[in-house]
Order: C-alpha cells, then structure tokens, then sequence
C-alpha cells in the first residue's frame, strides 16, 4: 500500500458500509504556497516541458496569470497550476505529479479533459523516442508492485473492494461488468453491449450443455451466470475480492442458479480439475508477467486434451510499464502485456493459437458510457469518499477512454488450445450467426 506520510488518508471517512477496512486512494495534499512571482528558469522549464512532451496543443497558465504556450501550435486546452511547488512537481515526474496534482485540485484543466489527455498521449507517444536518456530515466515509469500471492490479494483488495455501492453506480445494470463490452454498433446501451460481450466469448469457448468451465478472477460473477443460465454449463469461478464474491453469490442465488456455480475465493494458480473451457476476462493484467510461465502450466494442466482458453486482457503493441499514476494510485502491480508477452504464454505451453481479436475501439466507447455514467452520480461518489477521490477517478476514466482512442493502450482476446487438438471447426462463422445482442435486451 501506499505511505501515508505526508498524504491525506480518504479511507477513514464516510467508508460505504461494504467496504470495512477497505484502502482507499490516497493523494499527497501539500497546501499552496505562499504566492509570488514565477522565476524566469520557472517560465523556460514550462516551455521546454511542453517541447519534450511533442508539443501538445496545450499552454499552461501560472499562479500569477502568465501564460506559457509555444508560439507555432494554437492552444486548444489550457492547465492551470495553482503554486510554484505545483510545477516543480511536474517538471520532475509528470507521469506521477500530474494525476496527484490534478486530484488534490492543483491542476486545473480548461477543456475536455478526456480529449486533453488523447492530445497529450498522440503527440508524448512521438516524442519518446527522441528524448535524451537522462530525462526518460528521470520520468520513467516505476517497475510494478509483486503480485505474489499475498501482495496480489492487497492489490486487488485496494482497487476492487471500494464498495459494491459505489459500482452499481455507474456499471452495467444487466451484470455489472468491470471490463470491456462489445458494440456490434455504436448506438447499443451499455447494458447491451456488456451483454453482446458475454455472449461473444461464449460463443468463441463453443459451450455445450454439460460442460465444465473454470473462471480465473470471475468479478461480479456476471459471466458465470451468463453460461449457467444460456448454455447450460457447470462453473467453478475463482476471486479473491471479497465484496465481489458476496455479491456474485447472493446473485447466483436471487437467480436460482447456484447450483451451476461454485465461487471460490481463492488465487487463480490454486484451481484444480479439469476443465472443457478455461477463461480469464480482466485478470490477466493483474499477473505480473514474472508470473505468466506459471500460467501457461496452470491452463496447460487444468483444460481437457479437447478444450479450449480464452484471455481477455487490456494490452500494448509494444513492452512498456503502466503509467506511475495509474500503478500507484489505481491499479497497484498492474501490467497490461504485449502482444508478443500474450503469445509467449501459448508458446510455453505449446498451444495452438487460434484467434486473436483487438477490441481496442469498444473499450474506448465502454469508457466514455462509464464516465458519462460516473458524472451523473458525481454528488454520491462525493458523499462516499470526497471531492479528491471524485477527481482522481475522473482523471483515471479519462485518460483510459484516451488512451483507447489514441492507440497507447489495446485491449486483445486470445482463443487457444492444445497443440495437438484436431477436435475443431474449420471456419469461425458459427460466431456470427446471428447479433450477439440479446432480442429483448435482458440477461
């Protein structure tokens, strides 16, 4: 977890009453300064900030009114520091500071700041590579937190057990689901296209009546009742988030299908049997690529000579670390893996490859429906938490929709199976029969 020292603790208050202990974010909250006049080196690093962030659209006005733009690219957005302690903050880690700052409301942003921050990720993603050394050593990324089993289960507990209230606030009311839908078309409903998503991994799974599935980090167990309910398969799905787990099984049994579903709380690398079907949705990201070899022999050990594995997981083109931000404050020991990562855990298990699909566009879209939603519930979430908490995950659901859209982030699904599993069919038309979406809408 995070030192406390020096920070403002938000878990000690107006805690919903699901969370208990839960940690909640905490962001540094020095007070403004003392006003005075920005020094000249202030004004030149402000500037040269701009130049070796690839020259955003964007100017910054300081504490005293002036404005630091570059004279060749018309500003469309306008940041505004509140004290000078603010930009010496920045200038040092802007992949840190700027989502603490914005969060304690010392960063102000004139304009969409889901489109201020694409901006900045098109023009940053550019300039990367001509940076000099010293400087990307200085704002690197942090390596993330272990995932080891016991640290795991406290990085989980600090982003998923905020509280179910605070979810079913602006998630999906059909299953709340915490990952990306799938738009068949840009004019379905969340609720739909979180639905239409279900259905499509089903579909790439070829689920039987009869089947036996495992779930690795199942969140509110809404895929698990998808399949017990539509396809008539037995579901054994494992979590270690305790406020997911409560509501998942208080679900299965509102629904009568508890039957079909064992909810394990439990790590993933502890399931046992055997299985027609292994499926992760939203987990993967939370492994620890230290820890994807293990993986690979878990599902190599665990799925039948004849079943098949799906990973839907939030992705790179290229190896990179999360943002220090989002690791730090959001998401501890996340990494969203390559392309090429995904692939080394087929090729340690000799599997066979055979789909692979980048949804990167549908989760920029299942982004902007959560924000939308986020908003509109804005005063409760203030209630709950407060008003920097409210900010910070503004930010994070801004910069998320952002990153989708400029091409930072990808959001990939990976169908494989046994190298030696003749058992399949010859073409993936049977995956587009007909729409995904549910006829009437419902679950």
């Amino acid at each position: 977890m995070m030192n406390s020292n020096s920070a403002h603790d938000t878990a000690n208050r107006n805690t919903p009453p699901e969370t208990g202990k839960s940690r909640l974010l905490t962001v540094p909250q020095a007070l403004a300064q003392a006003r005075r006049e920005p020094y000249p080196y202030e004004r030149w690093l402000m500037a040269k900030l701009l130049r070796m962030a690839g020259s955003p659209p964007i100017r910054f006005q300081l504490w005293n009114g002036d404005l630091i733009e570059l004279e060749d690219v018309p500003a469309r957005f306008t940041i505004h520091l509140r004290d000078h302690k603010a930009l010496l903050r920045l200038l040092g880690n802007p992949n840190l500071a700027f989502g603490d700052l914005y969060s304690a409301g010392r960063i102000e942003v004139d304009g969409n700041l889901t489109d201020l921050m694409e901006a900045l990720y098109r023009t940053a993603d550019r300039a990367q590579h001509s940076r000099p050394k010293w400087l990307e050593a200085l704002w690197r990324n942090q390596a993330p937190r272990s995932t080891d089993v016991t640290q795991a289960r406290e990085n989980i507990h600090h982003h998923y057990d905020l509280g179910n209230t605070f979810y079913r606030l602006w998630l999906d009311k059909a299953e709340m689901q915490y990952t990306c839908a799938y738009y068949e078309s840009e004019d379905l409903t969340l609720e739909q296209a979180q639905l239409a998503k279900l259905e499509h991994v089903c579909r790439k799974l070829r689920l039987r009546p009869g089947m036996v599935v495992a779930e690795a980090g199942c969140g509110w167990g809404g895929l698990s009742r998808y399949m017990a309910r539509h396809y008539g398969v037995r579901v054994r799905a494992y979590n270690i988030s305790r406020e997911q787990l409560a509501y998942a099984r208080e679900e299965a049994d509102r629904q009568g299908l508890d039957h079909l579903i064992e909810y394990v709380e439990d790590d993933y690398r502890n399931i046992e049997g055997e299985y027609d079907a292994f499926v992760s949705i939203g987990m993967l990201e939370h492994v620890g690529k230290e820890h994807f070899p293990a993986m690979s022999s878990l599902i190599k050990r665990v799925l039948k000579p004849e079943g098949l594995a799906l990973l839907h997981s939030i992705g790179r083109n290229q190896a990179m670390r999360l943002n220090a931000w989002i690791e730090k404050r959001i998401f501890p020991g996340a990494y969203p893996p390559s392309i090429s990562e995904f692939m080394d855990i087929c090729e340690a298990g000799n599997f066979s490859v055979l789909d692979v699909e980048n949804l990167r566009l549908h989760y920029a879209q299942t982004l902007a429906h959560w924000m939308d939603r986020f908003q509109a519930h804005r005063q409760e979430v203030v209630k709950l938490y407060d008003a920097n908490f409210v900010r910070a995950w503004e930010l994070y659901l801004a910069g998320s929709t952002a990153a989708f859209r400029a091409g930072s982030l990808q959001l990939f699904q990976v169908l494989f199976t046994h190298g030696d599993n003749n058992g399949l069919p010859n073409t993936r038309q049977d995956l587009y029969r007909k729409s995904a979406v549910p006829e009437d809408g419902s679950s």
